[in-house]
C-alpha cells in the first residue's frame, strides 16, 4: 500500500486572456509593445488529482510541453505522488526521444502535492537557505513605438527608472535583427547611464549571424563591465565549443544553457568549458527535481546557476540554493508591466512593481507552491481541456 496520496487523474487546460498595447514579434513569436493593439494570449495549466483530495496545480509551460504528457501519463497514474524521484526517472526514460517534454510540468504538480500533504511550502521541503531574492528587470524585446523601447536612449531611460524603483540589476533584450551598430549603441547608452550603479546583462536571444558579430558586441560589454552575456549565437545556444572560444576572447562572463535540457547535458556543457554561469529552467529541465539536481552539480564545479523566468517554482528553488544571484522579473516594459497572465487570488504577482524596497521578492509561504489560482477566471476562459485518467 502506498504511504501517501495516489495520483488518480491529470487535467490539462489551455485558457486565454487579453493584453492591451501588445502585439507579437513574428520573428520569434514573443510579445512586443505596440500601442493601441490588443493581443489574445494563452496560458497552460495542469491539475493533478489524488485519492486523498489533495490537488496539485501548476501554471506555466508551452503547449509543446503539454503535448508530451499523454505519452508519459501511464508512468504517473496510480503512483504514490510523494515518490517524485521514481516518477522523474521513469518519465525521463519514457520521453528520451521526445525532448523529455511534459516531465517538468508533472514534476511541478507533484511538488505542489507534497507541500500540501506535509503542510509546508516547497522551499521548506527542499531545505530553505534564504527569503530575500534579488531581482533583475528583464525587458521586452525592442519595439518601434515612439514611447517604447525603440532607441538606445529609451533603454537607458528604462534602466534608470528600474534603478530608482530599487532594482539592483537590468537585462536587455533588443531588436531581433543583426544591426550590430544599433545593438552596440544600446549597450553603451545603458552602460554610460547606470553601469556604475547596477549590474547589467545582455541577452540577444541567439540572433547574431556570425562569431564576429557576437565578438564585436562582447567587446562593448567588456568596455562597460557587463555582468553576463547570454545566448548570442544563431546556433540556438547549444554549442559548447563556440561559447568556449568566445569566453577565451572576452572578459564578460557567459551565461548559457537555456536551450540545453536536463542534468547530463548541463554537466557536459560545464565540463567542456562552455559557460561561466549556468542557466536553469523549471519548464525544460525536469521541474524542481531536475533543476535542483543541476544546481547541486554546478555547485560541485564552483559555478552559480541562474533561474530562467519568474514564477512561484523559481522562487522556491532559488530560496533553497546558495549558488544563485538573481531572480528574473520579466518580461517588463515601461508601458506594459508584465507579459504573463496574473491569475492569482492571494496577491502573488510577477510584475515590474512586485519588488520590495530592497529590490527583492520572496518565496510564497503557503503549503505547496503557495499560490491560489483564480479558477473562476480560468474556467470562464478555457478554450481546451483534456482529462487523463
Amino acid at each position: 500500500m502506498a504511504v501517501g496520496p495516489v495520483v488518480t487523474s491529470v487535467e490539462l487546460r489551455k485558457f486565454t486572456y487579453e493584453m492591451n498595447d501588445v502585439g507579437i514579434d513574428e520573428s520569434i513569436n514573443i510579445p512586443v509593445y505596440k500601442r493601441g493593439s490588443k493581443h489574445t494570449a494563452s496560458e497552460m495549466v495542469l491539475r493533478m488529482f489524488t485519492d486523498v483530495g489533495i490537488v496539485g496545480e501548476y501554471l506555466g509551460g508551452a503547449p509543446t510541453e503539454y503535448a508530451g504528457i499523454p505519452m508519459l501519463i501511464h508512468k504517473v497514474l496510480g503512483q504514490n505522488a510523494l515518490e517524485r524521484e521514481g516518477i522523474y526517472n521513469q518519465t525521463k526514460h519514457q520521453m528520451r526521444q521526445h525532448a523529455r517534454m511534459g516531465i517538468s510540468q508533472i514534476d511541478m504538480a507533484l511538488w505542489d502535492i507534497a507541500g500540501k500533504f506535509h503542510e509546508v511550502p516547497v522551499y521548506a521541503l527542499l531545505g530553505g537557505y534564504r527569503k530575500n531574492l534579488p531581482c533583475y528587470a528583464s525587458t521586452f524585446v525592442a519595439d518601434n513605438e515612439p514611447d517604447g523601447l525603440s532607441s538606445p536612449e529609451a533603454y537607458a531611460d528604462f534602466a534608470e527608472q528600474c534603478l530608482e524603483m530599487g532594482y539592483p540589476a537590468f537585462k536587455i533584450h533588443m531588436w531581433q535583427d543583426s544591426n550590430i551598430d544599433r545593438q552596440i549603441a544600446t549597450v553603451e547608452a545603458v552602460g554610460k547611464r547606470v553601469g556604475d550603479r547596477m549590474d547589467l546583462m545582455l541577452d540577444p536571444g541567439c540572433i547574431y549571424d556570425t562569431f564576429a558579430d557576437a565578438w564585436k558586441v562582447g567587446r562593448a560589454l567588456d568596455d562597460w563591465g557587463y555582468y553576463w552575456y547570454e545566448d548570442p549565437f544563431r546556433d540556438g545556444g547549444v554549442s559548447a565549443f563556440a561559447h568556449r572560444r568566445l569566453r577565451q576572447m572576452l572578459r564578460t562572463p557567459i551565461l548559457q544553457m537555456e536551450m540545453v535540457r536536463g542534468l547530463e547535458a548541463h554537466v557536459d556543457f560545464i565540463v567542456a568549458d562552455g559557460t561561466d554561469f549556468v542557466r536553469i529552467d523549471l519548464n525544460y529541465d525536469g521541474g524542481i527535481t531536475g533543476v535542483m539536481k543541476i544546481a547541486h552539480a554546478a555547485e560541485g564545479f564552483g559555478l552559480d546557476v541562474e533561474p530562467h523566468g519568474p514564477g512561484p517554482g523559481a522562487r522556491h528553488c532559488m530560496a533553497s540554493m546558495r549558488n544563485s544571484n538573481y531572480y528574473e522579473m520579466g518580461l517588463v516594459h515601461p508601458k506594459v508591466p508584465s507579459h504573463a497572465a496574473q491569475v492569482y487570488l492571494d496577491g502573488y504577482s510577477d510584475r515590474l512593481d512586485s519588488i520590495d524596497e530592497n529590490g527583492c521578492v520572496h518565496p510564497p509561504e503557503k503549503p505547496g507552491l503557495g499560490v491560489e489560482l483564480d479558477w473562476e477566471f480560468i474556467e470562464k476562459n478555457t478554450v481546451d481541456k483534456v482529462v487523463l485518467d
